[in-house]
């Protein structure tokens, strides 16, 4: 008799970084009953930049869409956020969902535009998007024009009643985002859908050739990153409380610092953000008093990674270990029928 043949998406490597993970979160979640309040805004805009560089690295590594121009999505979010707060008198966390839903919507044409251009002129295009929603920011009179505004007061307290509750309420914001943005990347990836997404990232003329309706993956693909990336937007500027045109349309702190992250990780690989995001982290809190040096060792530590590990940190560690931390493709197993003395 023929072995049964069966697929499973489970490995021992996965189910151990699955244990690892719920055990972090856990632990993460109860991060306010010890952690100051520095520390509690430290990890906020870490969890922020790890949904940023997950998604990134959803649009580049796996779709191919290498964009410089995220920070138009992040800037669309901060904006939608104080615009719904103090124009609709709507509660900040609501405002937060709908700036995603704001930033997906616009997402559309924008993809309408940038989807006539390939390789680096989608990547020209993409920043260009950016600067052109930076400008007309700076034309909104009622935000504070050019210079920005900042969120009033009854808007704040609404929150909480005490600035410890809001910084509480705003850490757990951030932790179920990046959690939602790294578990929504892996089932999608791991479902049917993730197949022709992988396919395309493998070989785009192939997949086409094979039936995969490239465009309109990709166009998922990119309307789901302005959502989580306009959510994001949200978060930071209701933990930052004020907004200008040029903090929120920043291709520096928005874009390269998130590129570093999905590069020296390793793009392609669900923990390269995870990880390039804890280097950058620890990069930034023990040379940021160095001034220009500090983007100067960030290039440096960026090169060294890509000679010494091509595929960066977290492919170099695949390599190395044997088994993906992360693993995103499936088994196919061969179990013994009744009868058959072996396989």
């Amino acid at each position: 008799m023929s072995p049964e043949i069966t697929i499973t998406d489970t490995t021992r490597s996965g189910r151990i970084t699955m244990v690892l993970a719920l055990c972090a979160v856990l632990a993460l979640a109860c991060a306010p009953l010890v952690a100051t309040s520095a520390h509690l805004n430290l990890m906020v805009q870490i969890f922020a930049y790890l949904a940023l560089a997950t998604l990134w690295n959803l649009l580049a590594g796996f779709s191919g869409l290498v964009s410089v121009g995220q920070q138009a999505f992040v800037g669309i979010g901060g904006y939608a956020l104080f615009g719904l707060t103090i124009f609709a008198d709507l509660h900040p966390l609501l405002a937060l969902a709908l700036a995603g839903i704001i930033g997906a919507v616009i997402a559309l044409p924008v993809a309408g535009l940038l989807f006539r251009l390939r390789g680096a002129y989608f990547a020209i295009g993409s920043w260009v998007a950016a600067e052109v929603f930076r400008l007309l920011a700076s034309q909104i009179s009622a935000l504070g024009g050019g210079s920005g505004t900042s969120l009033p007061a009854r808007i704040v307290t609404s929150m909480a009643s005490s600035r410890v509750w809001r910084e509480y309420v705003i850490y757990w914001t951030g932790l179920a985002i990046a959690v939602v943005v790294i578990g929504l990347t892996i089932f999608l990836l791991r479902s049917r859908f993730g197949l022709a997404l992988r396919a395309i990232h493998y070989n785009e003329g192939a997949a086409r050739a094979s039936g995969v309706n490239v465009t309109r993956v990709k166009l998922i693909v990119f309307v789901l990153a302005g959502f989580g990336t306009a959510m994001v937007g949200a978060l930071i500027f209701l933990q930052k409380l004020r907004i200008s045109p040029d903090a929120a349309f920043s291709v520096n702190d928005w874009t390269a610092f998130v590129i570093f992250m999905a590069v020296i990780g390793g793009i392609g690989r669900i923990e390269g953000p995870i990880i390039g995001c804890l280097i950058f982290f620890v990069l930034r809190e023990t040379l940021a008093d160095m001034g220009a040096l500090y983007l100067m060792m960030l290039g440096l530590v960026a090169i060294v990674i890509m000679l010494r590990a091509p595929r960066g940190i977290a492919g170099w560690l695949s390599e190395k270990l044997g088994f993906d931390l992360v693993p995103l493709s499936r088994r196919v197993v061969f179990a013994k029928s009744k009868g058959d003395s072996h396989v």
